[in-house]
């Protein structure tokens, strides 16, 4: 079973040449090699590594957890061993992970998805555990619903808005941590009544093919809330092809900044969009960096943090991101987000308006 996991490693990466030596970086990437928002999430790494110097390579696990632990096995018990292990605590791997690094030598770094307090309650810390950035996704699924209410028209006294909500995978943090932004705008708004929560999977084709049963049982609903844009997709085409046109008859929502996301924000088709944490591993690598050149971040923010990177996306930032296109460099410069050499008081301007300028 391990040899067929191996099959479907990807590898992206790139040397980049300098007098001294280039830290390695492997990320351990949870998503698939076609999903817009891990594509572009290892894009802008890899924008940064260029910047930084960084020597890094990503994996992808196509959504199998058992495929990410495989590979961290690989990286942390083999021959060539990179120098700091960077991944998510999707599905709750991080324990497996920790136990396999240990007396590895490879420093470890959390993205996404950081251990849960019972987690770090039994492991306790480590050295080699250097720290973790983590996106506001409970904030995220608060701020979509509560916009979604505010774009639909007022009801009379004792009427009710039907909702829908599309989540991820049950075992997912980011998952779990939206539905309760979401439960948190609902305890706000007693006009709102939530039909049914479904886990789509992330996926666009299972998306869909719940919404199709649940338009027919649930006929009034006019609203409907996703955990992500491929599950929206998935369910504006059920009600599409039943005939509602999505922006006026049902209201969706989504979370991220894909093209076609950005597009749909645009058209008017998506009345809400949240995103701007793709670009959570690149500001990760910033950090890397400034401690492989012997910066103490918990000096500048504490070395675990969850910062504001999921934000609304009204239709201006939505065509100026989609005016940015693929550029390789984003036109940041990461080198002068060190902190190094800088007052205890700088904080990392880790935000989407450091994209944006």
């Amino acid at each position: 079973m391990l040899k067929f996991f191996y099959t479907f490693l990807l590898v992206l990466g790139a040397g980049y040449g300098s007098a001294a030596r280039a830290e390695s970086v492997l990320f351990l990437n949870p998503g698939d090699v076609d999903e817009a928002f891990w594509v572009s999430y290892s894009q802008f790494m890899q924008a940064a590594a260029r910047d930084l110097g960084i020597d890094l390579r990503i994996l992808y696990s196509r959504r199998m957890p058992e495929l990410t632990v495989a590979q961290a096995r690989q990286a942390l018990q083999g021959p060539d061993r990179p120098d700091y292990l960077l991944f998510a605590n999707e599905q709750y791997i991080a324990p497996q992970v920790l136990r396999l690094a240990q007396g590895s030598g490879v420093k470890l770094f959390m993205v996404n998805a950081s251990l849960t307090p019972n987690q770090l309650s039994l492991l306790g810390e480590r050295p080699d555990r250097l720290g973790s950035l983590v996106p506001n996704d409970e904030e995220g699924g608060y701020l979509m619903l509560k916009e979604l209410i505010r774009q639909h028209p007022p009801v009379a006294p004792g009427e009710e808005i039907e909702l829908l909500a599309f989540s991820g995978l049950k075992i997912t943090p980011s998952a779990q941590l939206r539905e309760k932004g979401m439960m948190r705008a609902l305890a706000e708004h007693p006009e709102v009544r939530l039909r049914q929560l479904v886990y789509g999977g992330w996926t666009r084709k299972r998306a869909y093919e719940q919404a199709k049963l649940l338009r027919h049982r649930y006929p009034n609903v006019s609203l409907v809330w996703s955990a992500n844009d491929e599950m929206a997709f998935g369910a504006m085409q059920a009600y599409t092809e039943a005939g509602s046109v999505p922006g006026k008859d049902v209201l969706f929502s989504a979370v991220n900044t894909s093209a076609a996301a950005l597009q749909a924000k645009v058209q008017g088709r998506l009345s809400v969009l949240v995103g701007g944490h793709f670009t959570l591993g690149g500001w990760a690598l910033v950090q890397l960096h400034d401690i492989d050149r012997g910066v103490d971040i918990g000096r500048y923010g504490g070395r675990d943090r969850q910062i504001p990177l999921l934000q609304l996306i009204d239709t201006a930032t939505a065509k100026r991101m989609l005016a940015m296109g693929d550029s390789p460099d984003y036109e940041v410069n990461f080198r002068r987000l060190s902190a190094k050499g800088r007052p205890s008081s700088y904080r990392y301007p880790f935000n989407l308006q450091t994209l944006m300028r």
